[in-house]
């Protein structure tokens, strides 16, 4: 029989058996096994020490490349089934039109650190910065593009449930909220420095949002942020101030997520009571309300814009709203498992299934086409909605473990909207300019497994 090992590596493997023998407490297997392979008495205590930990970590390290072939067997046939399906034309729109850009398997950057799973995701709206937030209590900040850490935000006193990027104008904050019953605000151009922590919810934070310039009636621009909590109530902030500036207490359960449209004029929030509402978020009046989940309502997003085109076929309207428009279209994922398409009158015009646990995470593709999804069962799937919400992409195994949450990258901005016209500024509010934002393709997800994965072009 052919010897796979040198004789020095096959002398590096015995010794390394007799020494694991020894440290697990075995002598006398340790022994015999020396005396058969007739390794003498050079073999002393110090030696054994020295070789003690090797076949363990030759064992991992084992492991872990069968785990990376194995990542990398399952990228080479995802791109040689694209190969094989795609013509040169097709081939080359896609790598050129950001707006048909998917995720693909495997992801570019696997950011490991917490000791807890993972909660949320944000990314910085203009440089390569990724927050995470866990349930070990703090805050990481990665740079997704190398996939290195570059910091750790430590202030709260029990889990993180929600991040967000956002505020006035020319000085970008990080919101936080957590079960510890606060919201903190960090500055980015000081070391994350804890600038301001809003006390005033009685329960668990669940949700924090910036709530985007151009909201009728905003004290200053920008300076809006909107927070949902176990204890029934939504409330909006100032956050140059600290001071809570209106709080809505219609809710009769814990409401979980909060969503702000595109100008900040409406909010939609989903609540354990299996429904969601919409808000004007100047008032705070009541809007409407939407029933059809038939468990836990867990996560919400205001449809942008750009996909207006699309979700106006799926409800049958002759032609699409305006683009100056906003809260128009809705989506909302639940533990039903299943995500719900809506109108703002409350109508529901499509329910996409296909799901074994509970949807967690919802984000729609800024070109408008897709609507993206993140579950417990370790998927993430984009539905296309030029196809009545087709599924037509499906990241098995995206996380080892639940997936908590999603967020895409904030788009490239251009240049600046016109002031006047149709998609410049009238009466105060800003519209919404599609043509001047490049969309980035990068997006994150978070799980239970303690990861954050970056999937990226």
């Amino acid at each position: 029989m052919n010897q796979l090992l040198t004789p020095r590596q096959a002398e590096e493997l015995h010794k390394s058996l007799i020494a694991y023998l020894s440290s697990r407490g075995l002598p006398n297997s340790g022994a015999a096994l020396r005396e058969e392979l007739n390794i003498g008495d050079g073999f002393d205590a110090v030696t054994s020490k020295k070789y003690e930990g090797l076949l363990e970590k030759k064992w991992t390290s084992v492991v872990r490349l069968q785990k990376k072939i194995m990542e990398l067997e399952l990228r080479n046939a995802s791109l040689q089934a694209e190969i094989d399906s795609a013509t040169p034309t097709s081939l080359l729109r896609r790598n050129q039109d950001p707006t048909e850009w998917l995720p693909k398997a495997p992801a570019r950057h696997t950011l490991e650190g917490h000791r807890e799973p993972i909660e949320c995701v944000a990314f910085h709206p203009v440089f390569s910065s990724l927050a995470s937030g866990s349930e070990d209590n703090s805050i990481k900040i990665w740079d997704w593009e190398l996939g290195e850490m570059e910091k750790t935000v430590k202030g709260h006193t029990n889990s993180v449930l929600d991040l967000d990027y956002g505020g006035p104008r020319g000085g970008t904050l990080l919101a936080s909220c957590s079960s510890d019953l606060t919201i903190k605000l960090w500055d980015p151009s000081d070391e994350y420095k804890n600038i301001r922590t809003l006390p005033g919810h009685d329960h668990s934070v669940s949700a924090v949002r910036f709530v985007p310039s151009g909201a009728a009636g905003a004290p200053s621009s920008g300076n809006l942020l909107v927070s949902a909590s176990r204890d029934k109530t939504l409330r909006i902030w100032d956050v140059s101030t600290g001071y809570c500036v209106k709080t809505i207490r219609e809710h009769a359960e814990w409401v979980k997520d909060v969503s702000p449209s595109y100008d900040g004029r409406w909010l939609l929030s989903v609540v354990v009571d299996q429904t969601a509402r919409l808000w004007d978020a100047s008032s705070g009046e009541h809007k409407q309300t939407f029933l059809g989940h038939e468990h836990v309502v867990e996560c919400c997003v205001f449809a942008p814009p750009a996909s207006y085109g699309h979700l106006a076929t799926l409800a049958g309207l002759k032609k699409p709203p305006p683009l100056s428009s906003s809260g128009e279209f809705m989506a909302t994922g639940s533990r039903d498992k299943s995500v719900r398409i809506w109108d703002a009158r409350g109508t529901l015009i499509k329910t996409l299934v296909g799901y074994d646990n509970w949807v967690r995470g919802l984000v729609f593709h800024p070109g408008g086409k897709y609507l993206l999804s993140v579950s417990d069962d370790r998927t993430l799937r984009c539905w296309d909605l030029a196809q009545e919400g087709k599924l037509v992409k499906t990241l098995d195994g995206s996380h080892e473990h639940f997936v908590s949450c999603v967020r895409w990258a904030p788009g490239v901005i251009k240049d600046t909207p016109a002031t006047t016209g149709e998609n410049g500024v009238a009466n105060g509010v800003k519209k919404y300019v599609a043509s001047k934002v490049a969309i980035r393709c990068v997006i994150a997800t978070g799980s239970i497994d303690k990861t954050v994965r970056v999937f990226a072009s």
